[in-house]
């Protein structure tokens, strides 16, 4: 009996044991879970790049606010933002101040406005992050359980998002006080119907009126191409890497650049380039058309206002031609009225003096 009870005993600990594997094992994936990915709005970069255009423009500074919003289709929306007043050392970043006073404050407001919206973290215009970031992080905290970290670069150069997201996360090292680190998340822009509409409106004032629809399209069509270039660039340092053996293969992105590949289509195929050459051949026998056409057109107009155009002088000169026979008749009448009464009072002072 005894040793059945001690059996027992070890086969409870040893289920005991899986059960905490297990648990130890769906730990991290609700971790990953957790860190949703990240949809800025675009008030959130106008706010962000009007803070920086009033308070550091043409310096070397930057500045950091706090951001809010709210969870909504699984993802992190961040809705609305504010400037908060920051300072640091530019000689030791480990010296900073920010005024968690007024951070107060504004989000005291603006939850009178929205109460919807909460902290959900804060931004900074680095372009990159900086050493004293995760303890501004750790402030943040105190707001908020897990803050995100969103890195603005208000002058891009390159065409890609202006911004990267960030979580912190545990990490094991020798740093009693600090024992997290960045973990980069996906960040997309996104925007409400009333927000669209509200963008489109600001683009057609920053369009060029001048500039022709046709001259937007090329230059929309060069910008596409500069951006698809890059990308390709990108790949193709990732893979010369991996074959290098200077970064590991990650088998999600081969199997999406495998897809890609797969959705390419085979130019070597006969049929497929004397279809493509047809087409082409079609579009632009249309175009050839009706820039025919066009220049048909034009030149009819042309012609016909210039036929107008003389005929209107022509009526012009009779017009005046008339004008001037009809005063030079006016004018004889009355030369002749003034000689009849001359005469007639000639003869009057004839009568009189007889």
């Amino acid at each position: 009996m005894a040793e059945e009870k001690n059996i027992g005993k070890k086969e409870e600990k040893k289920d005991d044991k899986k059960e905490e594997k297990k648990d130890a094992a769906d730990k991290p994936k609700e971790a990953k879970k957790d860190k949703r990915d990240v949809v800025v709005h675009p008030i959130v970069l106008l706010g962000v790049v009007d803070h920086y255009n009033r308070v550091a423009k043409g310096t070397t500074k930057r500045v950091v606010g706090t951001l809010l919003g709210e969870v909504t289709d699984f993802s992190l929306h961040i809705t609305n933002c504010f400037a908060v007043p920051f300072e640091e050392d530019p000689r030791d970043p480990q010296v900073w101040f920010l005024d968690h006073n007024y951070h107060e404050q504004m989000f005291a407001m603006f939850k009178k406005v929205n109460t919807k919206e909460r902290i959900v973290g804060w931004y900074s215009t680095g372009p990159k992050i900086k050493p004293s970031d995760l303890s501004i992080h750790e402030l943040y905290r105190r707001y908020c359980p897990e803050p995100v970290l969103v890195v603005m670069d208000v002058q891009p150069k390159d065409l890609e998002l202006p911004m990267e997201a960030y979580y912190s996360v545990q990490e094991q090292t020798s740093d009693e006080v600090f024992k997290r680190t960045f973990l980069h998340v996906s960040s997309t822009v996104g925007a409400f119907e009333a927000e669209e509409v509200g963008v489109e409106h600001l683009l057609r004032d920053i369009k060029n009126a001048s500039a022709s629809t046709l001259a937007v399209r090329v230059g929309d069509k060069i910008g596409a191409l500069k951006g698809l270039a890059m990308r390709l660039r990108e790949i193709s340092q990732y893979l010369s890497q991996v074959v290098a053996g200077k970064l590991p293969m990650n088998q999600e992105i081969i199997y999406q650049l495998q897809e890609i590949f797969n959705l390419m289509p085979d130019q070597d195929s006969e049929e497929l380039v004397r279809s493509l050459a047809t087409e082409t051949n079609d579009m632009m026998l249309a175009l050839y058309l009706g820039s025919m056409l066009r220049s048909t057109v034009a030149l009819h107009n042309l012609i016909n206002n210039k036929m107008r155009n003389k005929k209107l002088k022509e009526k012009g000169a009779d017009s005046k031609d008339g004008k001037e026979k009809k005063g030079e008749d006016a004018k004889k009448e009355k030369a002749d009225d003034d000689e009849g009464k001359d005469k007639a009072k000639n003869k009057a002072k004839d009568k009189a003096d007889k």
